[in-house]
């Protein structure tokens, strides 16, 4: 097939899959970034000039102004991530640009680092490691690096979506005694599993550890504040996959200094990356991971193999053929 679509990818070719890559270059004239880091935004308003496509990811934010740089040419918007936080959807749809994603691909992977994830943080295995390699392992003392069990224990999910759903699963082998969910309406039987939905304020009352894996939405930014944490149990663990946005990162360092809450893992923050002189980074109670919800071999080759066909089966003008995942 003769090269006619025009697409920019955000990133090196190097940071792609390298059979997802092929499969695009054998249709379309590809444009790489050069460098192994996002691209700034200069640099995307200068490459996205008449292009066909965008393949982007969660740290791309594509705006009006990325929009406008574009011009008409570009019908089509493929981000390799299920979070849409990063993209003007309203604008999108505004000027006719279709947008693929990559939803359920990642769920399993996401759900079992989001299970790692309160292992980690539980057990106090970092602090351990820590302690074994600087000399801070002396003696086994009763009490010594303890944390909280999951066997007899309530387990809140704030979002029982797809991941909140096989995080629950997962987790009851462990011998949980109850799970509770909120969200905006309660779940299907078969979705609850013998979960209880509850409100919000109720879930950080009673829970000892606290799940987030909802879609994020800007009304939910700084949901986790100074009020949720001094309600919340000062034995209880915060974990969050969602997004940074959903928890005022001051208010946590205080909490997890203080001993309001026991610890807190998280996956996710604000900004990404995190710098490292960050107040978080200093605290023993607080497990922090780079992001690494859906970094899974596996998982990452789905998401740009997905990602790829979102974009030529939009561009290749061919009813019969719908995107894989596309933003409605």
């Amino acid at each position: 097939m003769a090269q006619t679509w025009r697409i920019l990818v955000t990133r090196s070719r190097q940071a792609f899959p390298t059979e997802a890559m092929n499969l695009l270059e054998q249709s379309c004239q590809v444009t790489y970034h050069t460098e192994d880091k996002p691209i700034p935004k200069e640099d995307l308003l200068a490459g996205i000039k008449d292009k066909d496509g965008l393949l982007c990811l969660l740290t791309d934010k594509i705006d009006s102004q990325v929009l406008d740089a574009a011009g008409s040419s570009l019908k089509v918007v493929g981000t390799m991530s299920v979070g849409t936080d990063h993209l003007d959807i309203k604008e999108m749809k505004s000027r006719n640009i279709r947008i693929g994603y990559t939803p359920d691909v990642l769920t399993a992977a996401t759900a079992d680092l989001a299970v790692a994830l309160l292992l980690a943080t539980s057990r106090r295995l970092l602090e351990g490691n820590k302690a074994l390699k600087t000399g801070g392992w002396s003696s086994w003392d009763p009490l010594w690096l303890c944390g909280p069990g999951l066997s007899g224990s309530t387990v809140g999910i704030v979002g029982l979506g797809r991941i909140g759903e096989a995080i629950m699963c997962r987790l009851k082998p462990f011998g949980v005694s109850q799970f509770v969910y909120s969200g905006r309406s309660k779940k299907p039987d078969h979705v609850e599993n013998g979960a209880k939905f509850v409100t919000f304020d109720q879930l950080i009352e009673t829970a000892d550890f606290v799940m987030v894996s909802t879609a994020f939405t800007e009304q939910m930014r700084g949901l986790f504040n100074k009020e949720v944490f001094d309600r919340m149990k000062s034995s209880a663990v915060l974990i969050n996959i969602s997004r940074g946005g959903i928890i005022n990162q001051e208010a946590l360092y205080d909490a997890l200094k203080t001993k309001q809450i026991f610890a807190a893992g998280l996956d996710v923050m604000e900004p990404e990356p995190l710098p490292t002189d960050h107040p978080l980074t200093k605290l023993d109670n607080c497990v922090l991971i780079p992001h690494l919800g859906s970094a899974e071999l596996q998982t990452r080759g789905l998401m740009a193999n997905m990602t790829v066909n979102n974009i030529l089966n939009a561009l290749s003008g061919d009813t019969e053929k719908k995107m894989p995942a596309e933003l409605n």
